[in-house]
């Protein structure tokens, strides 16, 4: 790897007015729904997936050109072996990239499309993850230029076929919800979650409509559910968190391309709410 760690010093900076638009950050913006709420030490946990390709981008690693692999999904899905795995080498890489970066990085698997690739940030505090996760994505392209692949974060990349998208899912812990009994105070917050179904989902990410179809472990755009250790409800609860009766949530509906700021910002402001909402029946994982 050509990605020069230790004679690197990587400055981040948010550019508050750029007449060019030509990327932006929302960190400010995102920093006020945090404000006043330093006692619930929330933690985030971001699940970054992307698409890689070879340099035509078109053709996904491990698919052949012009064509698509002769197995279904199934077998690439945190796979080993050249015949199921196309990407480590640069999951590997970031992995790395990122320890002697300072980010967070907690984890790396293959996903479940062929050439599709995911790392995990977190826990971090606060807006510190939207801070760790932005840093991290251009240290992925960083890798990715050392390797001459191309990646994407386009939630829906591939849309012929039987085919995953790609998404965020953002996983929220305050610390009411890690002390005993948390798990109300999980449910409580994602029923405010469920009011605000489509104010979430207008700042989840780009495209996202490709992605959340109710099929390929997504819950449909239109409709907001929650289950325990159902990957096809809008937000899950872990079997491990109903077990201990305490512990985090998962918001699975911010696609890959969303801004980490105002994912995370808009989950604190909506949680922190202190209003009454609709209870939600849980789907379960049967009916979804």
């Amino acid at each position: 790897m050509h990605y020069n760690h230790e004679q690197s010093i990587q400055t981040f900076a948010e550019i508050i007015h750029n007449p060019l638009t030509f990327i932006i950050f929302f960190h400010s913006k995102a920093a006020a729904a945090f404000e006043g709420h330093d006692d619930e030490v929330v933690w985030f946990g971001m699940e970054q997936e992307f698409t890689l390709f070879n340099l035509d981008q078109k053709t996904p690693l491990g698919w052949p050109q012009g064509g698509m692999p002769s197995r279904p999904q199934g077998p690439y899905y945190c796979s080993v072996g050249p015949e199921n795995s196309f990407g480590r080498h640069v999951t590997d890489a970031l992995y790395k990239a990122c320890l002697y970066a300072g980010i967070e990085i907690s984890g790396t698997n293959g996903e479940v499309m062929p050439g599709q690739q995911e790392y995990q940030v977190g826990p971090c505090v606060g807006i510190d993850a939207g801070d760790q996760l932005t840093m991290s994505r251009y240290i992925l392209q960083r890798v990715c230029e050392d390797f001459q692949v191309y990646c994407t974060l386009h939630p829906k990349p591939i849309t012929e076929g039987d085919w995953n998208g790609a998404g965020m899912h953002t996983n929220v812990s305050t610390k009411a919800m890690r002390e005993e009994g948390g798990i109300d105070v999980i449910r409580k917050a994602i029923y405010k979650l469920g009011a605000k179904h489509s104010e979430h989902i207008a700042v989840y990410g780009t495209g996202n409509e490709l992605r959340l179809t109710g099929l390929h472990e997504t819950a449909s755009i239109d409709n907001f559910t929650f289950g325990v250790a159902n990957r096809g409800a809008s937000v899950r609860i872990g079997r491990d968190t109903e077990a201990e009766g305490k512990g985090y949530f998962e918001d699975r509906r911010p696609s890959s391309n969303c801004d980490p700021y105002t994912v995370s910002g808009k989950i604190m402001s909506t949680i922190m709410e202190d209003v009454d909402v609709p209870v939600i029946k849980p789907l379960d994982k049967a009916e979804a």
